[in-house]
């Protein structure tokens, strides 16, 4: 059962007993993404991240690092568009260490010049990655075509020009504005003790900092397309239609939905663009739900003389399942694959930790599994068919080839 306790800073503190387990994973959330950023500051929510593991007050970078080697743990973070999540994975006997670290980290970073400047440089780095990898590029073109006047179609690492500008001092007034008590849940899940329950209580529950509200303007959707070309092998394309939000009545529908399109093996997309036209090796879709929003995105990557071919079968495909394509079978497949991934999720202490985590933070509430089960159980091929009809209409288009060409 999911027990969520309120300190009286008005942090949250969710926990999920599972005695059973021999591990506690843990994380560290905070309601706050690249979305919230101002266009000057785009990434300094993901430099914030890193720089949290950069040493504190007592503890070296390196330091960090080899406490949780020395205990056989695993420590990371990852930033979104709408939160920040600070994660650990360790034994039950040592999870009282390791959420102390967690806290040092988050209340006593030193935010070193010198460490900032290196910091800086890694990021550089991390986005040109990001940038040579076009399977990953294509993506981030993609939503900013979609978005192009709101923060969140903005890349979450930054830019040059944006990193350019971020100092220590800066850094530190954002976290003032955003790292608050209201905004930050502490999620644990596994073989929890009372005495950890009161120690995440004793060194989260009384940092006070005034609190700053959340002002989200609602992204309109645009059908605009991308093209770039750069040196690959490949060609690379998405597209992009509107989704359905975290809250809305309809989401388990809609995930249904892209199942049936190209969620698994047995999507429409995998079988008929791989496994009968060998199109690409690499063909899906998902669905990205966030609280006030959602996107339906497709993703192939094929040669570039075939793009044109693979760009018409998934149009001709998605034209096919709104002409009354999609099956009953097709249906209950997708529901149990749905609950069957919901199930075996049961198993790590660590999916549990950052499904209460979120469910807190970006919802405030939490079903149980009895009544998620439920709802995939209602899921109908009429509501499908009616979602796909809204849904899927003039698609966004990202495209990254490698030699000049007009869209296709």
């Amino acid at each position: 059962m999911v027990t969520t306790q309120t300190c009286k800073n008005g942090l949250r503190i969710v926990s999920e007993q599972i005695p059973h387990f021999h591990s506690v994973a843990m994380g560290v959330f905070v309601n706050n993404g690249s979305r919230d950023e101002l266009p000057e500051e785009n990434g300094i929510t993901h430099f914030i991240e890193h720089m949290l593991f950069k040493g504190t007050d007592s503890r070296t970078a390196k330091e960090i690092a080899r406490e949780f080697d020395r205990i056989g743990g695993d420590i990371n973070a990852y930033t979104s568009k709408e939160y920040t999540c600070y994660y650990a994975k360790v034994l039950d006997h040592h999870a009282e260490h390791a959420v102390t670290v967690l806290a040092d980290m988050f209340f006593n970073s030193q935010m070193d010049p010198e460490e900032f400047d290196k910091e800086r440089q890694v990021i550089l780095e991390e986005i040109s990655m990001t940038e040579d990898m076009p399977d990953d590029d294509v993506h981030e073109q993609l939503w900013r075509v979609m978005y192009p006047q709101n923060s969140i179609g903005a890349p979450i690492l930054g830019t040059a020009e944006t990193l350019a500008g971020f100092t220590p001092e800066k850094i530190r007034d954002y976290m003032d504005r955003h790292y608050t008590p209201a905004n930050t849940v502490v999620s644990v899940a596994g073989n929890i003790t009372p005495a950890l329950l009161e120690k995440i209580e004793s060194l989260f529950g009384d940092f006070e900092k005034e609190e700053s509200p959340k002002k989200y303007e609602l992204p309109n959707f645009t059908s605009g397309y991308s093209l770039k070309n750069k040196e690959t092998e490949q060609g690379h394309l998405c597209l992009g239609y509107p989704g359905l939000s975290l809250n809305d009545p309809d989401i388990y529908n809609v995930t249904v939905l892209n199942n049936i399109i190209g969620g698994s093996m047995s999507s429409r997309l995998f079988q008929e663009i791989r496994e009968k036209r060998g199109l690409a090796y690499s063909i899906f879709s998902y669905h990205s739900a966030y609280s006030d929003h959602g996107t339906l995105a497709i993703y192939g990557g094929t040669s570039d003389e075939q793009m044109a071919e693979m760009q018409q079968v998934i149009l001709s495909l998605l034209k096919e399942l709104k002409n009354g394509g999609i099956t009953e079978q097709e249906i209950t497949d997708s529901k149990e694959q749905l609950k069957g991934s919901l199930m075996l999720g049961l198993e790590s202490t660590s999916a549990r930790m950052s499904r209460n985590g979120r469910h807190e933070l970006l919802l405030g509430k939490h079903q149980s599994y009895e009544e998620v089960l439920t709802q995939i159980d209602q899921v109908s091929l009429e509501k499908v068919m009616e979602l796909l009809e809204i849904l899927v209409e003039t698609p966004a288009i990202s495209i990254i080839r490698p030699k000049e060409a007009s869209l296709v």
